[in-house]
């Protein structure tokens, strides 16, 4: 992504004027995003998207687009065009200021989980680095052996004595430092399999945060129509297809809020009151794009219904949303990923940041069930 897209039809007024202006200063300066975006060494996907007004700069990026004007032009920006557009950003922000709040959480999230893909990059390629060390250092033992063997067995031959019953010092010592080197070797490949897998994890994270955060800046979807289908209804001929969403609270209210938050998605919602009714539920041939499983339930709690589900071939791939109330403890976390969450979300949660995971796990369920 990088080059300048039409404005959005759905644009707030204020985000509308904000963004027409920020194109006709982008227009004066001849160049493309891309190149832009490299010159401020900026992501070209994300100005964009302040171009196409899916997300209102910082002012700062402004700032930037007057000063690379000024000397382009050999002139600055009068007081009163920056004043002017210094005004249009400040409605559009206001415009937007509620929105705001679940996307932050998101470019946390994704800043987040982008540091640790590049730290398991980092570690890979230590470890790759030390793998491939102790290959050339086994390989080097193994020429300085055979040459020691040969020259041992061609001693023998001459002087037509019996073979000792021990190999020479030097080649015992040799022997042993190939030996310490092999179990390096297969510890180095274990853990380069660990980190190589840390780094997919890590990356997959990105890519569904990054769909998640594109979901979270545009347009929230509205209510359903009055007359909608009702939940388990067949869609009509030509209906866009729906995913299933299996939400698990043992808190009626809870489950009343889900619903509300996610019913203007347009999928169907099932809902399971404890871990037991879950396990129920997804024993149903229909299969669900995402489950959100509250984490203090009685009787069998979130981690322990997780794990059930992972255990069962069926549904062991499908994603796991935890919700807990619960702060934000590494250890509690740990242990939520650790029973095979994708996701691991404090209440109270922003309807937002919620709305968007879901739709981005129900895209991907029915993108990888499209006909081809």
């Amino acid at each position: 992504m990088g080059e300048l897209r039409p404005l959005a039809d759905d644009l707030d007024d204020d985000c509308r004027r904000f963004a027409q202006a920020l194109r006709t200063l982008f227009a004066g300066l001849g160049v493309s995003v891309r190149r832009y975006a490299a010159r401020r060494y900026r992501d070209a996907g994300t100005v964009s998207r302040y171009l196409s007004g899916a997300r209102v700069p910082p002012w700062e990026f402004v700032v930037d687009l007057f000063a690379d004007l000024a000397t382009d032009h050999g002139a600055p920006a009068t007081s009163l065009t920056l004043d002017h557009v210094k005004e249009l950003h400040r409605s559009a922000v206001q415009a937007v200021a509620p929105a705001r709040g679940g996307v932050e959480v998101l470019e946390q999230q994704l800043a987040d989980a982008d540091r640790e893909a590049r730290r398991a990059t980092a570690q890979e390629d230590l470890l790759g680095d030390a793998l491939l060390d102790r290959q050339h250092r086994i390989a080097d033992l193994e020429v300085r052996l055979n040459l020691l063997e040969s020259a041992w067995a061609a001693e023998r031959e001459r002087t037509a004595a019996p073979p000792p019953p021990e190999a020479p010092e030097s080649v015992d010592g040799l022997r042993a430092e190939r030996r310490r080197l092999e179990e390096q070797v297969r510890s180095l490949e274990a853990d380069l399999e660990e980190a190589r897998l840390r780094v997919l994890l890590a990356e997959s994270r990105c890519d569904i945060l990054e769909r998640q955060l594109a979901i979270a800046e545009g347009p929230l979807p509205g209510l359903p129509a009055p007359d909608s289908a009702p939940p388990g209804a067949e869609s009509p001929p030509g209906a866009e297809p729906r995913a299933r969403i299996l939400a698990v609270d043992d808190i009626p209210a809870n489950l009343l809020a889900l619903e509300a938050v996610l019913s203007g998605l347009g999928h169907e919602i099932v809902t399971a009151d404890s871990g037991e009714a879950a396990l129920r539920a997804l024993l149903d041939g229909t299969g669900f794009a995402v489950i959100l499983l509250d984490v203090q339930m009685p009787d069998m709690d979130g981690y322990e219904t997780a794990l059930h589900i992972k255990r069962r071939p069926r549904t062991r791939n499908i994603p796991i949303i935890f919700l807990t109330a619960m702060d934000q403890d590494p250890s509690h976390m740990f242990r939520g990923y650790t029973a095979g969450a994708v996701d691991y979300l404090v209440k109270p949660f922003d309807p937002r940041v919620i709305r968007a995971k879901v739709e981005a796990f129900a895209q991907l369920y029915l993108e990888a069930r499209a006909p081809s």
